[in-house]
């Protein structure tokens, strides 16, 4: 297995530096790709390092905060460019446990896409308040209903990705810029016939550095779901 990990970033050294060690630890034969937004806090300076004295790391420099769903497709675009088999993803806040990672591969045999789920039984969320919870979980069961996809867990970003399915897609049509990304990739597989499995996880609220979430992304993410189930229902 061929496999990239990969987490976009802005405003992360206070998080970057603990975290890919342990991802290293958890798969010492993977490779790391960093999608940078210009972090002015050191970010890309420490990448820059890193990469110098890493043969398995590499950071991708980008103008400005262009957004977690563009940065997710760079990295899906450069996972097939370069060649994997495999790509995962996860928050560069520690939401997202790296031990979980394993237990993802050894579920991928025959499935197009593995999800770090909070929702599948056996899945946890630690630090949200009740009010958190509950709108994620309304915004996962609208998701299901709204775009029929298979998942509890729609709106994770801890999940392994088969390449080759990946390269069916044609980035062209991705819109979504924000973690609305989240449910518009799983909508675009769902539909090219991919196949679902969900691995629980304990998801812990970020450890450091501010939260990227705001009313803009939940208004966002309505909006895509909206247009979503709209090209359903039309069978775009």
């Amino acid at each position: 297995m061929k496999l990239l990990v990969a987490i976009a970033t802005y405003n992360e050294i206070e998080n970057l530096p603990t975290l890919v060690p342990a991802i290293r630890a958890q798969l010492p034969n993977a490779d790391v790709l960093v999608v940078d937004d210009n972090s002015p806090d050191g970010t890309g300076q420490w990448c820059d390092e890193e990469a110098a004295r890493s043969p398995w790391f590499s950071v991708i420099h980008r103008a400005g905060k262009l957004g977690l769903g563009s940065a997710s497709w760079t990295a899906m675009q450069t996972s097939i460019e370069r060649g994997y088999d495999w790509l995962a993803t996860l928050d560069a806040d520690w939401s997202h446990p790296p031990e979980a990672l394993p237990r993802m591969i050894a579920a991928s045999s025959n499935v197009d896409l593995v999800i770090g789920s909070r929702y599948c039984h056996g899945g946890e969320i630690h630090g949200w308040p009740l009010g958190r919870r509950v709108v994620s979980r309304v915004m996962n069961v609208a998701t299901r209903a709204a775009l029929g996809t298979p998942v509890r867990d729609a709106s994770g970003a801890c999940r392994l990705y088969r390449v080759e399915k990946l390269a069916e897609l044609d980035f062209g049509d991705l819109k979504a810029t924000g973690y609305a990304y989240l449910e518009e990739i799983l909508w675009q597989l769902h539909r090219r016939g991919a196949r679902f499995a969900e691995v629980p996880i304990a998801f812990t609220d970020r450890r450091a550095g501010a939260s990227k979430v705001g009313v803009n992304e939940a208004v966002g993410k309505v909006k895509v779901l909206a247009r979503l189930a709209g090209r359903r229902l039309r069978g775009d």
